[in-house]
């Protein structure tokens, strides 16, 4: 568990590099932390609860202003371990251009040190 959670504690740490190990077990940990609002939501769409989809709502919102700055942070910490710039999250706004950007996510660290720094220890 406190490997999923280690970005929250880094959310405004943009520099560095971030393990690919690191990058994929918060991700895993936002979409298990997503389901059950996504089972909510879809329950109250279900039954036409507007109460129950207003509550719905509520809380996918503040779970997304929670996850948005570490999610960034991750992303743009991971591309650097990779030996790239955090500009390249700017794929995501172009068209299937994303999937370049997924596949650079994906890649190895670089071994040894680069330009962002030393690699992350693993915990």
């Amino acid at each position: 568990m406190k490997k999923m959670t280690i970005p929250l504690t880094r959310y405004t740490q943009f520099s560095g590099r971030a393990s690919r190990s690191e990058y994929w077990w918060f991700q895993l940990f936002i979409v298990i932390v997503s389901i059950p609002l996504y089972l909510l939501s879809f329950y109250a769409g279900y039954s036409g609860s507007q109460g129950l989809a207003l509550v719905a709502t509520g809380l996918s919102v503040v779970m997304w202003l929670v996850f948005v700055f570490p999610c960034v942070a991750a992303t743009i910490r991971r591309l650097h371990d990779t030996d790239r710039s955090g500009w390249w999250m700017l794929l995501v706004f172009v068209p299937f251009a994303s999937l370049v950007l997924l596949v650079f996510l994906v890649l190895p660290s670089t071994p040894g040190d680069n330009r962002f720094g030393a690699p992350v220890p693993h915990v």
